[in-house]
């Protein structure tokens, strides 16, 4: 490990169901383990783990309170308690960059008492615990507020106004009141760029009445209509999310729209826009079709990476002027992680693909391992630049918790599952200033390791079982059922063509909604409706794994893979079949039709919501159909009241 100081050893900061505790190790050769002098208190009730970017500050909730270590750089001192936080419902913990100040974030509630609601998001200053600020935040998924980098400046977006706060030397008003504003409308988006003193900053205002959606670069604090820096506009944008580069120089968008009008993507519409603060805007080029899985900022600053496309999806580099400079093919992936130095690249499939594992030389376009690593909910690179740590954590998935720390050829160094009856909740290494650790010399070197505990995957072939019966001497017909025929129910073809009931069969087929499985239970007395049966047809889904909280099936956590979890949430979000038809077999209304299909959104954000509220990380189309709720709730309100 190649580190400024031998004494630097980063901590892994875990959260379980039992307790939230900080591991260590005595070297790469050495297992990850609590040791006595390090932080460790028993608590079933944390929902967040946070260290500050400089690893200066470890914050925790317990259920009771927040609480802020200091953490120590040797081996063998503790680490005191900084200050504690009354927030006993603390969800999110967020420092600013410095670390001078920590954010928290909790569920917006309302009481008898107080009708109109507490502040939900408040900041504290770590060095005394006192609170600076309070504001209601409804908004969970975009609640953390902007700051600059050297924390002179504080911005948030309330009501679609963009609100600057001055917190520098010599200013009067600190967080008291807003200095300067920018107006927007509802839906609006800010982020301040990183590096710049003052920076830049990028505000979003999503289009209305036929009006394209926009976003304008601004330096502060020079925020008037014709001071921007650069503007860029865009139709098919329901919603955009902005990635800064490391200098504060670049900007990307990407872009997406809730439903692809043409029908070709479950995903929608997606597009990758890039902004210079230098004024200069284009669009990047994507060659194949489909959504955009994901965009990362390599920390040079100088380059970016893009996966897209339908599986096999292609990822490739592209440099500041948006061209193509390596392309790394196609394969099972949907993200990309580079090293802290920006030397290697992962490139994984996870989520709802099976977890294959690609390791790559970005300045040598070279693979340098392959790897799997199977149902993982969590990665991050260690901040030496070499090793990466992998965990399977709950809620997500409810067995076979646990992490593991491979090195970049592909060995693995360490693997921690968690006791039968326990979960693993969070993980997250400890951050250190930039140049705390010297970049890595890539090789191809193999890097020695050890066995893991784990079975691997059977590497046979795949035999149908109809062969399998065939090579044992027996006879399929005897054993395996017969096959259906396509749009008659399972019995009517089990009966046969020429059956005495076959024309009577044939018309209650054609009543029932296609692709039904035979072991597809009725959900509260009723027929299993069309969306059941899409959750019971997943791979691996028995009846067993389909249940349902009011009327809607959902796939039971404890049971479901990630890919499972992930082709339900899909499955759920099918539009309804075009004919509209009812249970009688008679079409329904256009506006009914609108309105059914409005509900079942709805509803799918509720369930996503619950999900997120217990602590699940959702992906980002998951995040992104939660910030459809007004939007739709709009939409039926208006639906209705045209009856």
């Amino acid at each position: 490990m190649a580190a400024a100081a031998d004494l630097v050893v980063p901590t892994l900061a875990i959260r379980s169901s039992v307790a939230v505790e900080l591991w260590s190790t005595a070297g790469a050769k050495q297992p990850y383990e609590h040791k006595s002098h390090l932080p460790r208190e028993e608590t079933k009730s944390s929902r967040s783990i946070c260290f500050s970017p400089d690893g200066r500050y470890f914050a925790y909730s317990n259920g009771l309170e927040v609480k802020v270590l200091e953490t120590r750089k040797d081996q063998t001192s503790s680490w005191p308690v900084q200050c504690t936080l009354p927030r006993p419902k603390a969800f999110y913990l967020k420092f600013s960059p410095r670390g001078s100040y920590l954010c928290t974030w909790e569920h917006y509630t309302i009481t008898k008492d107080r009708p109109e609601g507490s502040p939900n998001l408040l900041v504290y200053e770590v060095a005394s615990g006192n609170e600076v600020f309070a504001i209601v935040q409804k908004n969970q998924t975009d609640w953390e507020p902007s700051w600059s980098s050297d924390e002179s400046i504080f911005a948030m977006v309330v009501g679609g106004e963009a609100l600057f706060y001055d917190l520098g030397e010599g200013t009067t008003k600190g967080f008291t009141s807003a200095s300067r504003k920018i107006g927007g409308s509802r839906g609006g988006m800010l982020s301040l760029g990183p590096g710049n003193s003052p920076p830049f900053l990028a505000f979003y205002t999503p289009g209305a009445k036929g009006a394209p959606s926009m976003c304008k670069l601004y330096k502060y604090p020079a925020l008037g209509q014709n001071q921007t820096v650069a503007c860029k506009s865009f139709f098919q944008a329901d919603r955009v999310e902005m990635l800064w580069n490391k200098r504060g120089s670049g900007l990307l968008l990407l872009t997406s729209t809730e439903v692809d009008k043409s029908g070709a993507s479950y995903y929608g519409n997606q597009a990758v826009h890039f902004m210079a603060t230098k004024g200069d805007t284009c669009s990047v080029p994507l060659s194949k079709e489909g959504p955009v899985h994901c965009v990362k900022w390599s920390p040079k600053a100088n380059e970016f990476v893009v996966v897209y496309g339908f599986m096999p999806s292609k990822a490739a580099l592209y440099n500041l002027k948006c061209d193509v400079i390596f392309d790394f093919g196609e394969g099972p992936r949907n993200c990309a992680y580079f090293n802290p130095f920006g030397n290697l690249i992962v490139l994984a499939g996870f989520g709802n693909l099976p977890g294959a594992v690609e390791v790559w030389d970005v300045s040598k376009r070279e693979k340098l391992a392959n790897l799997k690593c199977a149902d993982t909910t969590v990665f991050e690179w260690h901040p030496n630049g070499e090793w990466f740590v992998t965990a399977t954590t709950a809620p997500r998935l409810r067995i076979s918790n646990g992490f593991k720390v491979y090195h970049y050829s592909g060995a693995l160094l360490h693997e921690t599952m968690w006791p039968q009856g326990q979960e693993l909740l969070g993980i997250e290494w400890q951050q250190f200033q930039d140049k705390t650790f010297a970049e890595p010399k890539i090789t191809k070197a193999k890097h020695e390791g050890i066995k893991s505990s784990q079975p691997e995957a059977s590497k046979k072939a795949y035999t149908p079982p109809h062969l399998r019966l065939l090579k044992e001497g027996k006879n399929p017909d005897k054993y395996l059922p017969q096959p259906s025929i396509p749009g008659l129910a399972a019995a009517t073809a089990g009966a046969g063509a020429g059956g005495a009931n076959s024309s009577n069969n044939k018309r209650n087929a054609k009543n029932k909604p296609r692709g039904v499985r035979k072991d597809v239970h009725a959900v509260n007395g009723g027929d299993a409706d069309s969306a059941t049966a899409e959750v019971a047809a997943l791979p691996g889904a028995t009846p067993s794994t389909v249940t349902t909280t009011g009327d809607e099936p959902l796939l039971q956590q404890q049971h479901a893979t990630p890919r499972a979890r992930n082709q339900q949430d899909n499955a759920a979000d099918q539009p309804t079949h075009p004919q509209g038809g009812q249970a009688n077999g008679q079409n329904i209304s256009e506006k009914d039709r609108k309105i059914r299909s409005v509900a079942k959104k709805l509803s799918d954000i509720k369930k996503l919501k619950l999900r997120r509220s217990q602590g699940e990380s959702l992906e980002l189309n998951q995040l992104n159909k939660i910030k459809m709720e007004a939007r739709y709730l709009d939409e039926l309100k208006a639906l209705k009241l045209s009856a």
